[in-house]
């Protein structure tokens, strides 16, 4: 039951995200912008695998930025539609239905990767040769995983708090910089890295990029899978935690 709940409440609003333009706009556009800047900057590369490097950077920029503002949105927009408190009172517990969208906006952000590689392709010649393709295959899903539940800790804390969604405005560019998406870690203080660690984005594109360029990716992946139950357990009880506060305090509602 719980399994048949989450894929169709996964269909339903990765069908209903798709067809939002604001969605398909954070998750293509943007991410091709910061691409074309990279490679520009890159003057085409200066060694094997930089602009592959970049266009994987891009493309995770628009999952995380897809996965932001999917969670941060999450519960006001059921505020707005009057549907909050009959989620939140229905029979299946509130994670049930709750995940299954935090996961289909970090999996829309997937248009990121392919919209970046393509455009690289086309208009860069960035080269498409991976070298572990059965890695990345599996790295991608394991970090889309990652990163949904990372959403859906970040989407509880926002039941008690009406403008929560502001704050997730804010933490786009510091974890963009912060896991090295696009600046490696190495460039940035030493202090960056402990945060780096146990954020999974870090870890998804190293994963990704490790199984594109040739190295072994497997820790990386495991240590996305790790996080992401991580971020589940917290988010399961921070969930119970911040609905019973919402209903002592009569905040689940926007009257």
């Amino acid at each position: 039951m719980t399994l048949r709940l989450f894929w169709i409440g996964w269909l339903f609003h990765l069908k209903n995200l798709t067809n939002s333009m604001f969605f398909v706009l954070v998750s293509v556009l943007q991410p091709v912008i910061f691409a074309s800047i990279a490679f520009f900057m890159f003057e085409s590369g200066n060694r094997t695998g930089t602009l592959l490097y970049a266009a994987l950077g891009a493309g995770l920029m628009g999952i995380w930025s897809a996965t932001l503002f999917g969670s941060g949105g999450a519960i006001q927009w059921q505020r707005w539609q009057g549907t909050l408190e009959i989620l939140v009172g229905a029979p299946p517990p509130f994670l049930a239905t709750l995940l299954p969208l935090t996961i289909a906006t970090a999996t829309i952000g997937i248009y990121s990767v392919v919209g970046t590689l393509a455009w690289g392709r086309l208009f860069f010649g960035t080269p498409l040769d991976f070298a572990h393709p059965l890695q990345v295959a599996i790295a991608i899903p394991a970090t889309v995983l990652s990163l949904g539940a990372l959403g859906l800790l970040l989407a509880s804390t926002f039941i008690l708090y009406r403008n929560a969604n502001a704050f997730a405005n804010l933490l786009e560019y510091p974890v963009w910089l912060a896991t090295g998406l696009l600046v490696p870690l190495t460039f940035l203080p030493s202090w960056v890295g402990p945060i780096a660690w146990v954020l999974s984005p870090t870890w998804g594109m190293t994963a990704i990029r490790e199984a594109a360029l040739g190295g072994s990716a497997w820790v990386e992946i495991g240590m996305c899978i790790g996080l992401g139950i991580v971020y589940l357990a917290l988010g399961s009880v921070a969930l119970r935690n911040f609905e019973r506060l919402a209903r002592s305090r009569a905040t689940l509602s926007l009257t």
